[in-house]
């Protein structure tokens, strides 16, 4: 059996030996991290049973023997609601396991067999140690403030506030409009300024669609609720005037007192949250819901792709070495997956991976340029869909069998995803409707059904498991 230590000091044994991974499962707002961790945690679970899982190689030589869950590191974290989210899933009818609202933590032991010519001292049997961490991705949307000051955060915000965006900002840019940068604040005031800034965020991801909302804790406060860390706003640089003014205004002035509450909020809130986890992570996958943003229009497509450009420089990538692994660890694999392939015909998954590689074209060419490994799939955590094929004047049409949101049973064609970044004509010509799907009902007890999960594991585990 595996040689056993506890707490820290088993983790560091392990670390050394290589056989402990933090995994990053990144994703925004609604791009699946909840349905990944659950149907992630359910195929191991499932693992030389029912589970499909041809293409993780450990899987499909008989070597994966299964894993469990354990008490997760910090006792102070919650533990991921993997029960819960899979009584959604069961239940009649079923539904999609709740959204996260709160940092939550899941460890997992991979139970393995080692192959013939790498089995040493520790036995046939290997354990795989997994750390998973679940997260609000509202509050991801924060960790690029940390490299901004307050005037440059304004800046940026204030550059996106254009086009069809501003309209959901246009009372708190009415209420901003009379407010005196030099004027002694007014706590109260500022509360409400606050508020109303919170309401056209909240306004610009629901009805708008849009992904870039800062700050994250403004749609999701938790505790931190009517704090005075969530009472600032971002100042529109033509209201400001001369930067060298602005430096020499008293302490209690109301543009020194919402830079000071920014500084705050990055040092209590946005620092913590970063030191505590994505500071450490070994692997990363990266969920991307391209369909939702093609639904929404040309802006809210290139907004999507300003966010996640942005948020990938806010994470360590880089070669491991042993002393990395203790002391200093870096993300050394990657997986970028396109989310929501059950949501189209199987026809168009290439052009869905072709799409999320052009949207990410960016960050993707500094990745190879630092040598990190990064392979990209379209994949369903957990499919929701049937793939089946109709017959319309004498041809042959692919379509999929689904029951929507609203609880309409569909036999329907989606449409058809482009395989590149629309341009202009393209969206004046070619309009998107795909439509959200509910969960097949499962089986009491069965693994969850998906796409390419199984793809995804052997990238990013495939030669831990060796």
């Amino acid at each position: 059996m595996p040689l056993s230590l506890p707490g820290y000091a088993g983790d560091w044994f392990e670390r050394s030996l290589d056989r402990q991974v933090r995994l990053a499962v990144t994703g925004l707002s609604r791009a699946g991290k909840t349905a990944f961790l659950t149907s992630l945690v359910n195929q191991l679970r499932h693992a030389g049973l029912d589970a499909r899982l041809d293409m993780m190689g450990c899987a499909r030589e008989g070597r994966l023997l299964g894993a469990q869950r354990q008490t997760q590191p910090d006792l102070s974290v919650p533990r991921f609601p993997y029960d819960q989210a899979l009584a959604s899933l069961e239940g009649n009818p079923p539904e999609w396991p709740s959204p996260t609202r709160g940092i939550s933590e899941l460890r997992l032991l991979i139970r393995y067999k080692s192959r013939a010519n790498s089995r040493h001292f520790l036995g046939e049997q290997r354990t795989l140690t997994l750390d998973l961490i679940d997260y609000p991705g509202e509050w991801l949307l924060d960790l690029p403030m940390l490299r901004q000051n307050y005037q440059q955060w304004c800046e940026a915000l204030g550059a996106q506030l254009t086009g069809r965006r501003r309209r959901f900002a246009e009372r708190f840019l009415d209420r901003i409009s009379g407010l005196d940068p030099a004027a002694t604040a007014d706590e109260q005031q500022l509360a409400d300024i606050s508020a109303e800034y919170a309401r056209s965020l909240n306004s610009a991801r629901n009805e708008g669609g849009y992904t870039w909302v800062q700050p994250g804790r403004f749609l999701l406060p938790g505790e931190l609720d009517g704090a005075p860390v969530l009472q600032f706003f971002p100042w529109p640089l033509e209201q400001l005037g001369d930067p060298a003014r602005l430096a020499e205004l008293p302490a209690d002035s109301n543009y020194q007192t919402l830079a000071r509450r920014f500084e705050h909020y990055k040092r209590t809130v946005i620092g913590p949250f970063y030191r505590q986890h994505f500071r450490r992570f070994d692997r990363q996958i990266v969920l991307v819901d391209v369909l939702s943003a093609l639904n929404a229009g040309p802006d809210v497509f290139d907004d999507l792709r300003h966010a996640i450009a942005t948020l990938m420089q806010s994470f360590d990538y880089g070669n491991r070495s042993i002393l990395s692994r203790l002391f200093n660890p870096r993300i050394d694999r990657l997986a970028i997956a396109a989310t929501k392939a059950d949501h189209v015909t199987p026809e168009q998954h290439d052009n869905l991976l072709s799409l999320v590689q052009a949207l990410m074209a960016e960050p993707l060419r500094d990745l190879r340029y630092a040598d990190i490994p990064v392979k990209s799939l379209s994949l369903a955590a957990i499919r929701a869909t049937q793939a089946r094929t109709v017959e319309h004047e004498g041809q042959r049409h692919p379509a999929l069998k689904g029951t929507t949101e609203s609880g309409e049973d569909v036999l329907m064609f989606p449409g058809e995803v482009p395989s590149k970044l629309p341009d202009a004509d393209f969206w004046q010509r070619q309009g998107f409707d795909f439509t959200a799907f509910k969960p097949a009902r499962q089986g009491q007890g069965e693994a969850l059904p998906h796409i390419r999960m199984d793809s995804a594991l052997d990238w990013l585990l495939g030669d831990k498991l060796r």
